[in-house]
């Protein structure tokens, strides 16, 4: 038998203040769509915004439905956006923020499962990895280099065949 170790290695900012201007303004973007998002059922609104390689910028917020679990989380979105008006053209970053109707919005939340092998299936398909740039309302931003390192034993086209 042998031990093996998976390691995820992030920056965390204090705040927003300290990102790169092109940084900080995409997780503006992330935090302002918030308010599109569509979430009656959790009032937990959450907003993405992604630069593309080409340097046009697509966002997307959660969608939720009555028939739970129906919904598109903001990623999804947004990755669906990306794919439908630029085929083919990989994501450089994206910004993922969102707003708590219920409680405060201070830390950074990571993408849900499904998010996370959305994203990590559009980094293999595009062959270039997409940077995580996360952040509350307020509070400490991280940011990942890649955003396949959050699921590192990830279901692949491969184990289909």
């Amino acid at each position: 038998m042998q031990h093996k170790e998976f390691r995820l290695t992030y920056e965390e900012y204090a705040s927003d203040a300290e990102l790169a201007p092109a940084d900080r303004d995409l997780l503006e973007m992330a935090r302002e769509v918030t308010a599109h998002a569509y979430a009656p059922y959790s009032r937990f609104r959450v907003g993405a915004a992604a630069r593309l390689d080409n340097g046009e910028i697509i966002t997307g917020t959660n969608q939720e439905n009555a028939s739970f679990p129906v919904g598109i989380c903001a990623e999804r979105v947004l990755l669906s956006a990306a794919a439908a008006r630029y085929p083919g053209m990989p994501v450089k970053s994206i910004a993922i923020s969102y707003f708590n109707e219920q409680g405060p919005a201070e830390r950074p939340i990571s993408p849900c499962g499904i998010c996370r092998q959305s994203l990590q299936e559009f980094e293999t398909r595009t062959g270039q990895p997409i940077r995580l740039i996360l952040g509350g309302q307020t509070g400490p931003v991280y940011v990942i280099a890649q955003s396949g390192s959050l699921l590192p034993i990830a279901f692949v086209a491969d184990d289909l065949t």
